[in-house]
C-alpha cells in the first residue's frame, strides 16, 4: 500500500504547479500555462467512469492479473508512457511533423499531459477500491489508509521540491524521465499485491418479480434522453449565436426562452402516482442501466439533502468555496517564482525542509483541534488560515527576491493549508451517511475541487490583465490579495455554520 500510494501521487503535480514552472522557464506565456492547468479537472470528474472501471476488465492485463491489479498495471503503463512523451517534446512553441502532418508542438504537449491526468484519475479510482476491498478490519484499513497516506505524501515532496534540485542540475528533460521511471515503483506493487474477491454489492433499486423495475418504462427513459439532449442544445445554441455568431437579442429569444422549458416538462414529466404505466408495454432494455447510473451518481446526493435538509445547500455551497484561494493562486505559484528570480534548486530545498515540516505541524494541528473543539470550528479556523497565507505571497512580490523572506513565506503557506485541507476532509467525512459514506465523499470531493480547478485556469490571464500599467511583480502582488479576498464568502459561510447547531457524526463512525 505504502508503494502504491507513492505511484498514486507521482503524476499529480508532474500536470500541475511542477510542470508550470518548467513552462515558465521555457517562455511560454501565463495564461497558456493557466488553461493547461485545467487537465488536473480529471482527477474531479473520475467519478464519472469510475462504474466502467469497477464493472470491466482491463484490455491486455485484466485476465491475467485480475481486475484491480490489470487496470492498476495498464495505467501506470499508460502514465509512463505519456509523461516520457511529454519529456520528448518539451513545452515549445514551434510546429512538429507527425506522419507528414504539421502541428503545433505545444498541442501535443498539452494532450500528452491530459492523458498523464486521465490515466493517474484511473489508477487512484483503481487503487482506493483495492484498498478498501483488501482491508479484512477496520485496523487493517487504518494502517492500509496510513501507509497510502505516508507513500502519497512521499511522492509530492519528489515531484514538488526534490524535482527542482534534479532538474536545476540536469535539467527538465531527464527529471520528467526520471519520473516516468518512479512509476515503476508502483508496477513493482502491483506483482506482490493479492486480487481482491470483493462480494458483489446487492442492488439498491427495487425490481418487481418479473425483473422489470417498478413505475418506469424504455418510452421514458427515451424521453428523459431527449431532454437531456434538448436541454444542452438549447443552451449551447444561446452561447454560440450570441457570443460567437454575435446574433442580435430578439423576441425569437423570448419565445425560445418559453418554449423549450414547456417541452422540457412535457418530456420529462412523469404518470400521476397510483395510475399505471401506460408505456410499461416496452421490454426496458434501458431502465436498468439508467437507474444504475443513477442510484451511483444521483441516489447519494439525494440522500444527502433528505439528511440535512434546508441546511444541505449551504454545506455545499460552503465547501465548494472553501479552498478556492488556494485553487486559483496554484498554477501562478511556481512562474511567480521563476519571475522572481528564485533559483528552482534553493525553491526545492526549502519546500522540501521548512516546508515539509510546516505541512505536518499544520495536519497536527487540525487534527488537535478537531478533537478538542470539533469539526466546523476548525473548519472555520481554516477559513481564516487558507486565504490569509496568501497575504503573504503578496508581501513577498512587494519585497522581492529574499531567501529569508522565502523561508519565511513557505512556512506559513504550508501551515495553514496542511491545517485547511485536514479540516475540510474532516468536515466532509462527518456529512457522509451510513452506507453512502465512500460515494457521497467522492461527490463532496468533486464539490470540494470542481469551482476551484475551472476558475484557476484563468488565473495566468489575471496576472496578464494586472500587468497593464504595473509592473509585473506589482501584478502579481494585487492577484495574491485577490485570491485572499475571494476566501470570504466561504468564511461567512463557515461563521452561519458555526452559529447553527454542530453536525452531530454518524452512528457507525462515532
Amino acid at each position: 500500500m505504502l508503494m502504491l500510494g507513492f505511484s498514486s501521487g507521482i503524476p499529480i503535480y508532474l500536470v500541475g504547479n511542477t510542470l508550470g514552472y518548467w513552462m515558465r522557464e521555457n517562455a511560454i506565456e501565463l495564461s497558456t500555462i493557466g488553461f493547461l492547468s485545467w487537465v488536473g479537472l480529471a482527477y474531479s470528474l473520475k467519478f464519472l467512469w469510475a462504474p466502467l472501471v469497477d464493472k470491466t476488465d482491463a484490455p491486455l492485463f485484466g485476465r491475467w492479473l485480475g481486475r484491480r491489479r490489470g487496470w492498476m498495471l495498464l495505467t501506470q503503463l499508460v502514465a509512463a508512457a505519456a509523461l516520457l512523451g511529454m519529456a520528448l517534446l518539451e513545452p515549445r512553441h514551434g510546429g512538429l511533423h507527425l506522419g507528414g502532418v504539421q502541428v503545433n508542438q505545444l498541442l501535443v504537449f498539452g494532450a500528452m499531459a491530459l492523458v498523464v491526468a486521465l490515466a493517474s484519475a484511473t489508477q487512484d479510482i483503481v487503487i482506493d477500491a483495492w484498498r478498501i476491498e483488501s482491508a479484512q478490519s477496520n485496523e487493517e484499513q487504518g494502517l492500509l489508509t496510513a501507509s497510502s497516506a505516508l507513500g502519497y505524501r512521499a511522492a509530492l515532496l519528489v515531484t514538488d521540491s526534490l524535482i527542482l534540485i534534479l532538474a536545476a542540475r540536469v535539467g527538465w528533460v531527464v527529471s520528467y524521465e526520471i519520473m516516468a521511471a518512479l512509476l515503476g515503483v508502483g508496477m513493482i506493487a502491483v506483482f506482490f499485491a493479492r486480487e481482491t474477491r470483493a462480494a458483489k454489492a446487492e442492488p439498491a433499486v427495487d425490481i418487481a418479480d418479473d425483473g422489470q423495475p417498478l413505475g418506469v418504462s424504455d418510452a421514458m427513459v427515451l424521453r428523459w434522453l431527449a431532454a437531456l439532449v434538448l436541454g444542452v442544445a438549447a443552451v449551447v445554441y444561446e452561447l454560440v449565436a450570441h457570443n460567437l455568431w454575435n446574433v442580435d437579442w430578439s423576441l425569437r429569444d423570448l419565445v425560445f426562452a418559453v418554449g423549450v422549458p414547456l417541452m422540457l416538462w412535457l418530456l420529462l414529466r412523469r404518470e400521476e402516482a397510483g395510475r399505471p404505466v401506460s408505456e410499461a408495454t416496452w421490454s426496458r432494455p434501458l431502465v436498468r442501466p439508467l437507474l444504475r447510473f443513477f442510484d451511483a451518481v444521483v441516489g447519494p446526493l439525494l440522500v444527502f439533502l433528505r439528511t440535512h435538509g434546508k441546511w444541505a445547500l449551504l454545506m455545499l455551497l460552503a465547501i465548494s468555496l472553501y479552498r478556492l484561494p488556494d485553487f486559483v493562486l496554484g498554477p501562478m505559484a511556481n512562474p511567480f517564482y521563476a519571475d522572481l528570480g528564485m533559483d528552482k534548486g534553493a525553491v526545492g530545498v526549502v519546500r522540501g525542509s521548512i516546508g515539509m515540516v510546516a505541512t505536518i505541524v499544520g495536519i497536527a494541528a487540525a487534527g488537535l483541534s478537531a478533537v478538542r473543539f470539533g469539526f466546523v470550528p476548525t473548519l472555520l479556523l481554516g477559513a481564516v488560515l487558507g486565504p490569509g497565507s496568501n497575504l503573504a505571497f503578496a508581501y513577498l512580490a512587494v519585497h522581492g527576491n529574499d531567501p529569508g523572506v522565502f523561508a519565511a513565506v513557505m512556512a506559513i503557506d504550508n501551515f495553514s493549508n496542511g491545517f485547511a485541507g485536514v479540516a475540510l476532509i474532516g468536515y466532509m467525512s462527518s456529512l457522509t451517511s451510513v452506507g453512502y459514506t465512500a460515494t457521497q465523499y467522492a461527490l463532496l470531493s468533486s464539490f470540494y475541487a470542481m469551482p476551484g480547478k475551472f476558475l484557476k485556469g484563468l488565473s495566468g490571464v489575471a496576472v496578464e490583465q494586472l500587468e497593464t500599467g504595473r509592473s509585473l511583480l506589482e501584478a502579481y502582488s494585487l492577484f495574491f490579495i485577490g485570491t485572499a479576498l475571494i476566501g470570504i464568502p466561504a468564511l461567512l459561510l463557515c461563521l452561519v455554520l458555526v452559529m447553527r447547531r454542530p453536525v452531530a457524526a454518524p452512528a457507525a463512525a462515532a
